[in-house]
């Protein structure tokens, strides 16, 4: 028998180590520069702030403007929130009888009709068309109910006029009606991500619809529908500008009023770009820190 040569095992060759430039290189593309840039922009502004007369001014004059912006915010996204679960819960009804059938199709009808409108449309169309029809609507309630002896003659909805309704809150109200739409598809697509397999296993355990939702699935849902939620409210905070179209005194109402008297429009909108851009930066970094801490949760 001759005798088998054999190759020696061979290893493969190590991967060569990058190279201090490619390093350097790959460390400098994938730097935060557009961070850099916010940092200094902000750094250079608040210098102006406390150094420049000027911008001393302004900042005095649009700070008052913060407070209402933060309110109608705040109110805003609360109604539309209340709104979106309603909403969503009757677009998520099932079954075949009336109340199902009317309570799906109006509010699906609500979702479709709100989406394809303009918020700056919305506003005017809310405060001018829907807050004084509703009004008119109170007053005749008013008169019916005082015929039927069931109201005094001089009772509130008999007497409610639409200047006795501010035009912050038809600010607010049309802010409400708009993102209640969008926060119902998030509300939505929320608990129907939700498996089933949750909802029979509550239903086998004797729970009633509305513990189900409460103990089981909303929990589970919250995580999900939380960062939305949290990217609609930056978006609502600043879109709230929006109703300075209606004289309402927030910053950018009272940006435009100064830089009309003044003339000073860069110095003017400078500021009012560099307070809604804080507030929306520290508004996002909490919510990536929620996502964090949802998504850390979730692996636990």
């Amino acid at each position: 028998m001759s005798p088998q040569s054999s190759n020696p095992a061979t290893t493969p060759p190590a991967e060569p180590t990058p190279l201090v430039q490619t390093r350097i290189t790959n460390r400098l593309a994938d730097f935060p520069w557009w961070a850099l840039f916010l940092a200094f922009m902000g750094v250079l502004l608040v210098y102006s702030f406390t150094t420049n007369a000027q911008y001393k001014v302004i900042i005095q004059t649009l700070i008052a403007g913060v407070r209402l912006t933060v309110i109608v915010t705040l109110v805003s996204f609360t109604l539309s929130m209340i709104i979106g679960l309603i909403t969503a819960f009757a677009q998520m009804s099932e079954g075949n009888n009336v109340f199902s059938v009317i309570f799906r199709n109006i509010a699906t009808l609500y979702v479709q009709i709100i989406r394809g409108i303009p918020v700056i449309v919305l506003i005017f169309y809310t405060a001018l068309v829907i807050v004084p029809a509703s009004i008119n609507l109170l007053n005749s309630l008013g008169d019916w109910m005082v015929s039927m002896g069931w109201l005094a003659a001089d009772n509130t909805l008999s007497s409610l006029t639409s200047r006795g309704v501010s035009f912050v809150t038809r600010g607010i109200i049309a802010l409400a009606i708009n993102y209640g739409a969008f926060s119902a598809e998030v509300f939505r697509a929320g608990i129907q991500s939700i498996e089933k397999g949750q909802m029979e296993a509550s239903n086998a355990l004797g729970l009633s619809w509305i513990q189900t939702m409460r103990y089981v699935v909303m929990p589970q849902a919250l995580r999900r529908i939380m960062p939305p939620l949290g990217n609609d409210f930056i978006s609502m905070l600043k879109e709230s500008s929006l109703v300075s179209v209606l004289g309402v005194g927030e910053i950018t109402q009272l940006g435009k009023k100064y830089s009309a008297a003044s003339f000073l429009y860069p110095q003017t909108y400078n500021t009012v770009a560099f307070l809604y851009l804080s507030m929306t930066l520290i508004l996002s970094m909490g919510v990536k820190y929620m996502e964090q801490r949802m998504r850390t949760g979730e692996e636990e």
